[in-house]
């Protein structure tokens, strides 16, 4: 078994900061990719951005310069420095992770989802 879990979510004014956290536990062997999307009313799930094991970024256009992509491997976990926030911004923020299971599993897993709101 294994489990995404997002935390940071919340209500914030335009021009404010959020962090979210995902943590991933479980039968985990190993981690490659991990990143965020998010899916707004209406819209499709898109990606926000992403990390490699080794440290490489991708950002949507839409976010670069304001949100950060980071992650603590030793503990499984990802993080997005969200600044500078828009009401554009406003979503339901997933985790998701590449990754081998310990049973040798290769697949991508989803966290239930965090809602961030931004008020104009």
């Amino acid at each position: 078994q294994v489990q995404l879990v997002e935390s940071g979510g919340g209500l914030v004014q335009a021009g404010g900061s959020l962090r979210l956290s995902c943590a991933a536990s479980g039968s985990i062997f190993s981690i490659n990719t991990m990143g965020w999307y998010r899916q707004a009313p209406g819209k499709q799930r898109e990606l926000v951005a992403s990390i490699t094991r080794e440290g490489s970024t991708n950002y949507a256009d839409s976010v670069k310069g304001r949100f950060t992509i980071s992650r603590d491997s030793a503990k499984n976990t990802v993080y997005l420095q969200m600044n500078s926030l828009k009401p554009e911004d406003t979503a339901v923020y997933y985790c998701n992770a590449a990754l081998l299971t310990v049973a040798g599993v290769y697949g991508n897993y989803w966290g239930r989802g965090t809602q961030v709101t931004v008020s104009s």
